[in-house]
């Protein structure tokens, strides 16, 4: 798909949910709450849900790993998608490098990657300042 394909397509958007058993029993919420609250966010930003990709009981240490993000990834490739949604850039990945992978993909494959609580929006000009 042309980068101008993608300009003229709803912003279409894949929301990713993780959870490991230690981090909800530390933090507290849940798969449904983050589903809930991203569902919101995308109807808040207009954006169209093209699917729910659940990592459940699975440890953020390394993006191959976890089947749910793998076809989230794939499905971002094939041109599905275009926006990443998440609830915090932790559910996302904890480690800089697959990070650094990550944000390389997303602009090879012109995505943009949303985290919510963290204020984190690839899509805006300040991101740039971050990395």
């Amino acid at each position: 798909m042309e980068e101008t394909d993608l300009k003229c397509k709803k912003n279409v958007a894949g929301i990713y949910i993780r959870v490991s058993t230690e981090d909800q029993a530390r933090e507290g919420f849940s798969l449904g709450e983050q589903e809930e609250k991203l569902r919101q966010l995308c109807k808040y930003k207009d954006f169209e849900i093209y699917k729910v990709y659940k990592d459940a009981g699975i440890s953020a240490k390394n993006m191959k790993d976890r089947p749910a993000f793998q076809e989230m990834l794939e499905d971002m490739k094939s041109g599905k998608l275009n926006y990443i949604v998440a609830y915090k850039l932790d559910r996302v990945t904890r480690s800089v490098r697959d990070l650094e992978v990550l944000i390389s993909t997303l602009e090879q494959y012109h995505c943009y990657l949303i985290c919510d609580r963290d204020d984190v929006n690839t899509s805006t000009a300040n991101w740039s300042f971050l990395c």
